[in-house]
């Protein structure tokens, strides 16, 4: 993984030019510490900042066919790319890169070869033989990446805004699972799943599909030559993906160079719910764990540096970045490069607290698709840029094209929260990996209620914010507002406080353009905040603004599961105790 930026079609192919791209790509360089490149085909750019992980002695980029004639530039991890390339017999490689197969599999499939790769990607390729570009982005849009086009006719593409916000006149975010083509000027969808037209889905629930289907998209993500480790917040989702990556390590490439001790990391205050349940799972899995603790000094502190290398105002995104923001830093220091880490779950499982009063399983189906839809401006954003800020890259299986393949087309009347049945938030999940024989999970993790980042690493974090934020926003800004900030104008002064600080970075229209807004309670989209009366007086994007759903991991103090219980038949309602413990009211 790596920032990318590209110029392409300038009318300047000066040397003048060639520095200015230089300079651009500079400020993508935490993306990419460890090498950089940059290719001039006459009046086209394609930039480079490289993290290696797969090949670091030779995988530098841009990247070429046999003739140099097209040149590639890539943000991403191609994980079939050993079959890919059996599948070209007769090409030269020149490194071992993953992303190596680009430019040859472009050679034989034309454009059409976008939906043949199997991973996470951003990439440039141009054509010399007819002075062409394409331009894509993997289906999710896990990797970031934007597009802008400048007064004189070029088109800009770059990880990040800072690489081209002072210099296009107009810029967006790239749509995920689209294709830009110079030859027609427009967008092209490669990625267009059933789910995707919202349809209501009808495939059966079998538990033993799911897992397997979740476990290899897990394995293919050990393919590394660096070291690694994984985020262990003590939630199901981080748990179950260190739980697979601990089980099925000692069979990859990696444990022959790194061996088999799985590292995993945890941020959090002093006492917060996530690093107690963290430190059970990791005890219980074998890792080497490594606890890190802020305060919410320390958070208030960076929120600058977090708003600068996130890119937007977003307040659910800025209040989950800043841990993830800080914890990345120490993780890089102990020379790790990666870390495999839980997001998605929530958007396909429908395991936000709010989903506990979706009406139908139409109306529950429909909010998880807009909720994928969306994870390129939310969850992928917080997890590829608050990490990439210091050189570390995640990975998250959860977001396996084909495991949301197999997820997204189960009956959704089998995703439905229905507490009289014992079926909780995430139900499924957790059934398919609810093993007696050779558990995956101590159970009471495997059935712990979901409990938001930003809210798992101490409740005071957020209250702390919104502390800070009065301090620096006064009732008089808030009621000029509207007039400031028409274009999602903040309701709060911590919506004001972040919006702020964003303007003075990416004060351009186009950049504020690029975050979403309207209303959402615990994370959920505008229209499912109708889903229950009582929210609208109540929005916030914290999963404690769920009331009457969420319960505090601080102060429950009921008793535990009595032994030889079986959990999943008794629960009408689980809560959390100051341990992480499930226990029955």
């Amino acid at each position: 993984m790596c920032g990318i930026l590209a110029v392409l079609g300038c009318s300047d192919d000066s040397q003048a030019k060639r520095v200015r791209v230089l300079e651009l790509s500079r400020r993508l360089k935490h993306r990419g510490p460890d090498w950089s490149g940059l290719h001039q085909h006459g009046d086209c750019y394609l930039a480079h900042q490289r993290l290696a992980i797969v090949d670091p002695a030779s995988g530098d980029q841009p990247l070429f066919n046999e003739d140099k004639s097209i040149i590639v530039t890539v943000n991403g991890e191609i994980y079939n790319h050993e079959e890919l390339r059996k599948q070209l017999p007769n090409h030269k490689f020149r490194t071992g890169s993953d992303c190596d197969v680009i430019a040859h599999l472009y050679e034989e499939y034309g454009e059409n070869f976008v939906d043949m790769l199997d991973g996470i990607f951003s990439f440039v390729l141009l054509d010399t033989n007819d002075n062409s570009f394409i331009v894509a982005r993997d289906a999710i849009g896990v990797t970031s990446l934007y597009i802008g086009w400048g007064l004189d006719g070029s088109v800009w593409i770059s990880s990040e805004l800072k690489g081209l916000n002072d210099d296009c006149e107009n810029f967006k975010c790239f749509p995920p699972g689209h294709l830009y083509s110079s030859k027609d000027r427009g967008f092209k969808r490669w990625y267009n799943p059933p789910w995707f037209s919202e349809s209501i889905p009808s495939t059966p629930y079998d538990p033993l599909v799911l897992r397997r289907a979740f476990e290899k998209a897990v394995i293919k993500r050990l393919m590394t030559d660096v070291p690694f480790g994984v985020l262990l917040s003590g939630g199901l989702d981080s748990s179950l993906v260190a739980s697979i990556t601990a089980r099925y390590l000692a069979d990859t490439k990696a444990a022959k160079q790194w061996g088999t001790k799985l590292h995993s990391f945890c941020v959090g205050l002093e006492g917060s719910p996530d690093l107690r349940a963290a430190k059970e799972v990791a005890d219980y899995l074998g890792t080497v764990h490594h606890e890190f603790h802020f305060t919410v000094q320390d958070g208030i502190d960076a929120i600058e540096d977090v708003i600068y290398h996130i890119e937007t105002y977003d307040v659910t995104t800025i209040r989950a970045s800043t841990p993830m923001f800080l914890m990345s830093r120490k993780i890089k220091s102990l020379g790790v490069k990666w870390v495999i880490s839980g997001e998605g779950s929530d958007e396909i499982f429908g395991g936000y607290l709010y989903f506990h009063k979706a009406p139908n399983k139409e109306e529950f189906h429909q909010e998880t698709c807009h909720k994928i839809k969306a994870l390129h401006q939310y969850d992928c954003l917080r997890a590829n840029k608050s990490t990439f800020a210091w050189g570390l890259e995640a990975r998250v299986p959860f977001l396996d094209k084909e495991f949301i393949n197999v997820a997204m087309s189960i009956d959704p009347e089998f995703k439905l929260i229905k507490k009289d049945q014992g079926r909780i938030e995430k139900w499924i999940l957790r059934k398919a990996f609810d093993d007696e024989e050779n558990p995956y999970l101590p159970k009471h993790i495997l059935y712990r209620q979901k409990e938001q980042f930003s809210d798992g690493v101490g409740y005071s974090w957020i209250d702390g914010l919104r502390a800070h934020a009065a301090q620096h926003v006064t009732d008089k800004m808030m009621s000029y507002a509207s007039h400031i900030f028409p274009h999602n104008t903040p309701k709060t002064k911590e919506a004001y406080y972040y919006r702020m600080i964003f303007e003075r970075f990416f004060p351009q229209n186009s950049a504020g353009l690029t975050v979403p807004g309207g209303a959402s309670i615990a994370c959920s989209t505008a229209k499912a905040v109708g889903w229950d009366a009582t929210w609208s007086n109540n929005l916030d994007p914290s999963g404690r603004a769920a009331l009457g759903v969420h319960v505090s991991a601080y102060d429950e103090k009921v008793p535990s599961v009595s032994n030889g219980v079986e959990l999943e038949k008794i629960i009408p309602h689980i809560e959390v105790t100051p341990l992480g413990v499930a226990i029955l009211s």
